[in-house]
């Protein structure tokens, strides 16, 4: 019995693999073009800024080299996410992007202090700016920004890196607005200090985006409960999956990676002869509602085995 089931689960396991790369292969390609995009235009942006002394310019090349570390963390985590499983890891490396968000966030903060720290300096010591330059630049950023976000837009919602890539992009839509913006204030009015002011709202736009990123990995290496579901939702529903559930406890629910959900739990039957009927009950359940394709039950004989708080003894009352 045990060697047909672990038979299926396998084949299973490498048909939904298969689907997944090739969505996957779709999504590098779009990551690619976004990279490559945005890395050109952050060496425009970092060469116009030094050319015409905008930091404005100079900050949205710091936003874009967030976001092109972003899309190639995104890369490099989707390739490394797609190597098997072996002995000494057994989910394989799909956490990789995770990790990759973590470290990506706090290369963030450090670049907001820079970005900050000077925007103050130039507030006391203003610097002359070639505004004619800064326009241009600001200009070809916005519509650089444009491509990439419209590219990425399809892909955002249940996937960490390419969700936090498209909010960069988005934070560099606003940034490369306020360069153009700064840029015609400092050419017809010669406000110049639009442009560190404008700089320091480019600061706030990456610490928002870094403070967000960092919550959503910290959150998933913390194996929280994945964002928008609910447990106590999913326990009464799987008590419900089939008459044949007297209880269910030790639920747990997280994920490896965005979109990939995993649970283990306990079942209590009425009749143990049900087991089979039940397993699929669950299993079904977890993947219809809730998305949830990995999940490892455990069917106690009687009782709970385990001796804890919220498991026997609350559950004795239900055996007459």
């Amino acid at each position: 019995m045990s060697h047909a089931h672990s038979h299926t689960h396998d084949h299973d396991h490498h048909h939904h693999a298969h689907a997944h790369e090739a969505g996957a292969t779709g999504r590098e390609r779009k990551l690619k073009f976004a990279f490559v995009l945005t890395a050109g235009m952050m060496v425009a942006e970092a060469a116009g800024g030094w050319w015409s002394g905008s930091l404005a310019l100079l900050a949205d090349a710091g936003h874009m080299l967030v976001d092109a570390a972003a899309l190639l963390l995104a890369l490099i985590a989707a390739r490394m996410a797609q190597r098997p499983a072996d002995a000494r890891r057994t989910y394989g490396y799909g956490r990789m992007e995770v990790l990759a968000g973590f470290v990506n966030a706090l290369t963030q903060f450090v670049l907001v202090g820079l970005i900050a720290y000077e925007a103050i300096e130039r507030f006391f010591k203003p610097v002359a700016i070639l505004s004619g330059v800064m326009l241009g630049v600001a200009i070809v950023g916005l519509l650089v920004n444009l491509i990439v976000l419209r590219s990425l837009h399809d892909h955002a919602h249940d996937d960490v890196n390419i969700g936090a890539a498209s909010l960069h992009v988005l934070g560099d839509l606003l940034g490369s607005v306020g360069a153009v913006l700064a840029a015609l204030a400092v050419r017809w009015l010669g406000w110049n200090w639009a442009d560190p002011a404008l700089s320091i709202l480019v600061a706030l736009l990456i610490l928002n985006s870094a403070w967000h990123l960092l919550r959503r990995s910290t959150h998933i290496l913390l194996e929280g409960v994945p964002e928008g579901m609910d447990t106590h939702e999913v326990e009464t529903a799987l008590r419900g999956a089939d008459t044949s559930i007297a209880d269910v406890h030790h639920l747990h629910v997280w994920q490896l990676a965005s979109g990939s959900r995993m649970a283990t739990l306990h079942l209590e039957l009425h009749d143990r002869d049900d087991g089979a009927r039940a397993l699929a009950a669950v299993n079904r359940m977890l993947l219809e509602r809730f998305g949830i394709r990995h999940a490892t039950v455990q069917i106690d004989p009687g009782h709970c085995p385990d001796d804890s708080p919220g498991c026997s003894a609350q559950h004795s009352s239900h055996h007459h």
